[in-house]
C-alpha cells in the first residue's frame, strides 16, 4: 500500500498510521489537505494520477471531509472512519457521510477510540514514530481539532472541536520511541497550544516529556503565541533539550487585518513575545506563517507585514497568498485580486529568503549539533537550519563546525 500525504506535519504523522492499516499492494490512500484551494487541487490531481495507474484509490483527510466533490469517482473516508482498517477494505464497505466528531488518531484498530467529555475522540500518540522516525525524527500528534473561528480557515470544520491526548499516553509513546532509537520528536496538532487534557497544558506536557524520558531533542510544530502558557515559556527559556526554534502562527502584521481574521493577538503582542523570549534565551530562532492578500488588505497593510519580519527578527517564513474557502466569513468580504496577493507573496518570500540567508551566514564559524537525516550527509541544526555534514549514521546527533554556506546549506566539518 502507498500513502500520499499532503499538508501539515499532523498529516505526516497520520499518514504513518494509515500506512499500517493495510498490506494491500493495489491500494493507494490519498491523505488530503484543505487549507487552500491549491492544496485541494493537488490532492485531487494525485488521486487521479494514482487512479490512472490502475490502483484502487481511497481519499481521506481534510479535503475529503469538506470538499468531497473534488474527488468525484473516488471513495472518500471522513474523519470518523479515517483510522478504521475496514474503511479501506476491498470490496469497500458501505459507509455514511463524513459526519461530526473528531477522528480517532493513533494506533490502527477496529476498536472505537476513547471518548472524551466533549463527545469526540482524542488522538493517540504514535506507538512508533512518524515518517522516518528511527532514522531521523518522529512527528507525534497530541491534539487535533480547533475551537477558534478564524475567518479564513476551514480546518476547524474539517477536524471538529479541539481534543487532546492524555499526558501519560504521550509520555509513554515517546518513551517507546526513545527505546527504539529515536533522537528527536516533533509534537504536532491543529492548534497545538490549545492542548488541554485533565488540567494539563502544553507547557506541563513538555515538562513531563523532558523529565520522564531521555529524549535528546524535542520540537514543537506551529504554535499560537497568545496561547503559550507560563510553563511552556519557562521551559523554552531554560531547557536545552527543547530546541531553540519556534514556528509562530502570525498570519499578518497589521492590526486591522488581524481583527478581520479574528485572530486573538495583535502586532505588538507578536513583537513583545519574540523580544521577551529572545532576552530569556539568546539565539532562539523564530519562523512564522504569513498570509498575503487577505480580503481588504491594502498595500500599506501589507507593508506592516513586511516590517513585522524585522520587528520580530524572523529567520524563516511560510508564506501563501490568501485562498478563498467556501463557507468561511472571509469569503464574503471584499476580495483582493489574486494577482496582487501572489505578487505580495513573492515579495514576502524574497524577504524571508534573505533573512534565512543572513541566519546561515551568522552560523558560520560556530559549533553546531546536527541531527543526521536519512542520506547520512544532511541534517538540521538545533535552530533548524539545513546543514551538510561528513557521512554519519542516520538519526545520530553529531557536533561539527559550520565552515561555509553553499547553495543555502551550511557546510560543516
Amino acid at each position: 500500500m502507498n500513502v500520499l500525504s499532503f499538508g501539515c506535519r499532523l498529516n505526516i504523522a497520520e499518514s504513518a498510521m494509515l500506512a499500517r492499516l493495510s498490506s494491500d499492494p493495489e491500494l493507494v490512500i490519498v491523505n488530503s489537505c484543505a487549507v487552500t484551494s491549491e492544496a485541494v487541487r493537488q490532492s485531487a490531481q494525485a488521486a487521479r494520477r494514482a487512479g490512472r495507474s490502475g490502483k484502487r484509490v481511497v481519499v481521506t483527510g481534510c479535503a475529503a471531509e469538506v470538499e468531497a466533490g473534488a474527488f468525484a469517482g473516488f471513495r472518500t473516508v471522513g474523519r470518523l472512519g479515517k483510522f478504521e482498517a475496514r474503511s479501506y477494505l476491498a470490496p469497500l464497505p458501505v459507509q455514511g457521510g463524513a459526519g461530526g466528531g473528531c477522528e480517532p488518531l493513533g494506533e490502527p484498530s477496529d476498536r472505537p477510540a476513547q471518548a472524551t467529555e466533549a463527545g469526540g475522540t482524542h488522538p493517540r500518540p504514535l506507538p512508533e514514530g512518524g515518517r522516518g522516525a528511527i532514522h531521523t525524527r518522529a512527528f507525534v500528534p497530541v491534539q487535533t481539532g480547533c475551537d477558534h473561528a478564524c475567518t479564513f480557515c476551514i480546518i476547524a470544520r474539517a477536524r471538529g472541536p479541539s481534543v487532546s491526548t492524555p499526558l501519560a499516553d504521550v509520555v509513554d509513546g515517546i518513551a517507546r520511541l526513545v527505546d527504539a532509537g529515536c533522537n528527536e520528536v516533533i509534537l504536532t496538532g491543529v492548534d497545538l497550544t490549545s492542548y488541554a487534557a485533565n488540567g494539563e497544558t502544553l507547557g506541563t506536557l513538555v515538562q513531563a516529556i523532558l523529565s520522564r524520558t531521555a529524549l535528546p531533542r524535542l520540537r514543537l510544530s506551529s504554535i499560537d503565541s497568545i496561547e503559550a502558557d507560563p510553563a511552556l515559556l519557562d521551559t523554552v527559556a531554560s531547557e536545552p533539550r527543547l530546541m531553540p526554534q519556534l514556528h509562530l502562527s502570525l498570519q499578518s502584521g497589521d492590526d486591522l487585518i488581524l481583527k478581520r481574521m479574528r485572530r486573538r493577538h495583535g502586532r505588538d503582542h507578536a513583537i513583545r513575545f519574540c523580544a521577551d523570549l529572545r532576552a530569556r534565551r539568546p539565539g532562539i530562532a523564530f519562523a512564522a506563517d504569513l498570509i498575503t492578500g487577505f480580503p481588504t488588505e491594502t498595500e500599506a497593510m501589507f507593508e506592516n507585514t513586511l516590517a513585522l519580519v524585522d520587528a520580530c527578527g524572523l529567520t524563516a517564513l511560510h508564506v501563501f497568498p490568501y485562498s478563498r474557502r467556501p463557507g468561511t466569513p472571509a469569503a464574503r468580504m471584499p476580495q483582493v485580486a489574486p494577482g496582487v496577493a501572489r505578487e505580495r507573496a513573492a515579495r514576502l518570500r524574497a524577504l524571508g529568503e534573505s533573512r534565512t540567508a543572513a541566519a546561515l551566514t551568522a552560523a558560520v564559524g560556530q559549533p553546531q549539533r546536527i541531527l543526521v537525516e536519512r542520506s547520512g550527509t544532511r541534517g538540521r541544526t538545533e535552530a533548524y537550519l539545513p546543514a551538510r555534514v561528513p557521512p554519519a549514521r542516520p538519526g545520530s546527533i553529531v557536533t561539527v563546525t559550520a565552515t561555509a554556506v553553499v547553495d543555502g546549506i551550511l557546510e560543516c566539518a
